[in-house]
């Protein structure tokens, strides 16, 4: 059973004559830097020269090169986990060293000394930012990965509440147990929920659906994201009220029908790659060589013929749908 944290679990006094260093501004960087200051916590921002310190500094931030952030008390690491590594920082024995992913820690791909934590929004970057200054906060997953000082888990707690980690609840994860979720959800969901997709649309084509109607039903349309918002928001108990009774029988009826499909060993054969740093591996092995299978699946999963096909698609359903309406005098 996991342990969870809140708010009141955190003492921002934890922080008190710290110096937090943010390391990288992009997606995770901006917003964690912009939260931290505005909790009251003193930030320095710490970037190669180029366009993201130009934007540090245009925010108000004292910005230094990276080496310079191993000086801090605090150190969060904000940067893609490929690049991490190669970084070349050095954190002081006392210092403690934030990762908002499990990655890189999990599969040994970064060691500093000192005490080391994660603190991991289950939110995309520029949302941390929004979730913050709407006061609704995002949960968190959080952990102690080395503790050498004995005040990791105070300094970890008072960074998630103040970047808004805290205001919804985190979850006590190793980061092992974070990365190997957050890549199974790549790997093993998302190509099954693919799959299945695909699956579903031949078999509407053979009923005589148009694609158009098929697609629209499964994504375009918003309706499967709003049933997910639902989800996430009520429950699947209490949402399971909005569809009507023919729905909530064919739904609950139909159900098992598929048990019968042998997805998990596939799963745990997948899981097994990650869990075991096989997949680690098998990507070091593909980034160093420029990798040329990546671009070779983008052509042919996400290449210019599904680009236009989506595009097309684009104009004729959803907010720019329809033909361009003329403005007067124009």
């Amino acid at each position: 059973m996991s342990g969870f944290f809140y708010e009141q679990d955190a003492d921002p006094a934890a922080l008190d004559g710290q110096r937090v260093a943010v390391v990288g501004y992009g997606n995770q960087g901006r917003p964690w830097a912009l939260n931290l200051r505005d909790s009251g916590v003193s930030v320095s921002v710490h970037v190669r020269a180029d366009e993201s310190r130009d934007q540090a500094v245009a925010d108000g931030f004292e910005a230094a090169g990276i080496g310079s952030a191993s000086a801090a008390d605090v150190v969060c690491v904000l940067v893609p986990d490929d690049a991490i590594p190669g970084l070349g920082l050095s954190p002081r024995p006392e210092a403690l060293t934030i990762v908002a992913s499990g990655y890189t820690l999990a599969f040994d791909r970064f060691t500093p000394g000192g005490d080391i934590a994660m603190v991991a929004p289950r939110m995309l970057g520029p949302e941390v930012r929004r979730c913050y200054t709407e006061g609704v906060g995002f949960i968190t997953a959080v952990g102690v990965h080395q503790d050498v000082t004995g005040t990791a888990e105070p300094r970890m707690l008072a960074v998630a509440k103040a970047i808004g980690g805290l205001r919804q609840g985190a979850i006590s994860m190793t980061p092992h147990q974070e990365a190997v979720l957050d890549l199974a959800v790549e790997q093993l969901l998302s190509p099954a929920l693919t799959h299945v997709n695909a699956t579903f649309a031949m078999v509407m084509l053979e009923l005589g659906i148009p694609l158009e109607a098929i697609t629209t039903e499964l994504f375009y349309s918003g309706e499967v994201e709003r049933n997910y918002r639902l989800l996430r928001e009520e429950g699947f108990v209490t949402q399971l009220n909005h569809h009507s009774p023919a729905s909530q029988y064919g739904q609950l009826s139909r159900r098992g029908r598929f048990d019968h499909l042998d997805v998990g060993t596939t799963m745990r054969e997948l899981a097994g790659e990650i869990a075991s740093g096989r997949f680690a591996d098998e990507w070091d092995t593909e980034s160093a060589a420029g990798a040329p299978r990546l671009n070779e699946l983008r052509d042919q999963h996400a290449g210019e013929m599904m680009k236009a096909l989506e595009a097309d698609l684009r104009t004729k359903l959803g907010p720019n749908s329809g033909p361009a309406i003329a403005t007067p005098g124009g």
